[in-house]
């Protein structure tokens, strides 16, 4: 079966009494009961297997997580209740004090706050580096480096690292590689395919794909998952609701179609911004006219709608008046929905220049027109 027929359909369900379900049930419950004490103290024997407590595991979320791991082509997934809980557990699962993280200088904020801020009290350090330099990713590397964190694409500047050149350095120095993948999606990067370690996901984008929840999962192979399970998400108990769990898996459903006309739709509007003379710079790696081009077409099949551009004013005033005349695209942080969104990096005290944005579902050329009345102000 299509990989994308796993993601979407419903028949992995099945009941002993009723017919099977069109859409998955959602087991909102936080306790399971048991026929007897036997089966009570095998189910406490064996949470990671058992229906125990939600806590630990639930139908509802086990089964969006089996689809997230098929998508992935990976064994196993665990669903948390955010991103960064996930990335977090991920990260934590492979160190102790003493060890040494690379970590890409152009990964998530708190992804980078957690490998140096939060796990500076416990004596793991961190040197952050342009993971695209493989020759530097090289230099990096410690005796006690245990960890390789890559983002790629990112989501500011959309760079694109060589995957297979980074996994070689790892499986030379037993470094235990991790990726965020939420710029590409399962549909269009498996990374564990390439032979990266454990890939994580912010589900509150696309896997999610409405802007109504928020959520985060690792997928790896079995014994991974289970090593996560025992040592981060248990004892921290970052657990995703059921019902968290079942507005994902209803995203998951129209994860192809959806990213099929986000990509289409980016394109579009990359092929508009580089006609226009108030743009400098246009960041995003599945157009020909980008540099990372050919790289990112041979390890990706296709690209999300969340692209960055440079403008060639630095004139904060004139910047604000233009984002601020944007009709279809709204202001705000995070990606991954239906609606179209800018981020001006003058908001956050970055380059006022830049300006990221997420191509939406609305219709192309409203976006492209709302875009042209807005460089219009920068003259």
């Amino acid at each position: 079966m299509d990989k994308i027929e796993n993601i979407i359909t419903d028949d992995d369900f099945s009941f002993p009494e009723m017919e099977r379900p069109v859409s998955m049930p959602l087991f909102q419950n936080s306790i399971f009961c048991f026929d007897s004490t036997d089966d009570f103290k095998k189910a406490i024997g064996n949470e990671y297997d058992s229906y125990l407590y939600t806590r630990g595991n639930n139908p509802t979320v086990r089964q969006v997580e089996q689809r997230i791991a098929k998508a992935e082509k990976g064994e196993r997934a665990k669903l948390f209740a955010s991103g960064v809980a996930a990335i977090s557990a991920a990260i934590l699962s492979q160190v102790q004090s003493g060890d040494h993280i690379i970590c890409s200088d152009s990964a998530y904020s708190w992804a980078k706050h957690i490998c140096s801020v939060y796990l500076k009290r416990f004596n793991v350090s961190v040197t952050f580096v342009n993971t695209r330099d493989i020759e530097a990713v090289k230099k990096a590397v410690c005796k006690n480096t245990k960890i390789l964190y890559i983002e790629s694409p990112g989501s500011l500047f959309m760079s694109v690292s060589d995957l297979k050149a980074l996994v070689e350095i790892c499986k030379n120095n037993s470094i235990f590689s991790i990726i965020d993948n939420t710029w590409a999606t399962p549909v269009f990067q498996n990374p564990l395919t390439l032979g990266i370690d454990a890939v994580v996901h912010s589900a509150s984008k696309y896997l999610g794909g409405h802007s109504d929840i928020l959520g985060g999962c690792v997928i790896s192979n079995n014994a991974i998952i289970e090593h996560i399970f025992k040592t981060e998400f248990l004892p921290t108990g970052a657990v995703p609701d059921p019902f968290q769990a079942w507005l994902i898996q209803r995203g998951m459903r129209t994860l192809k179609i959806r990213l099929d006309y986000h990509y289409k739709a980016a394109m579009a509007v990359c092929d508009y911004l580089y006609t226009k003379t108030e743009v400098e710079q246009v960041y995003y790696p599945m157009h020909p006219k980008s540099p990372d081009y050919s790289l990112a077409s041979s390890q990706m099949s296709g690209g999300c709608g969340l692209l960055s551009v440079k403008l060639k004013t630095d004139d904060e005033a004139k910047i604000k008046k233009a984002v601020d005349s944007l009709r279809f695209f709204r202001i705000g942080v995070s990606w991954g929905g239906y609606e179209s969104l800018v981020f001006p990096l003058l908001a956050a005290n970055g380059d006022p220049r830049l300006l990221r944005l997420h191509i939406g579902l609305e219709n192309t050329d409203s976006l492209i027109e709302d875009l042209d009345k807005a460089l219009f102000l920068l003259k």
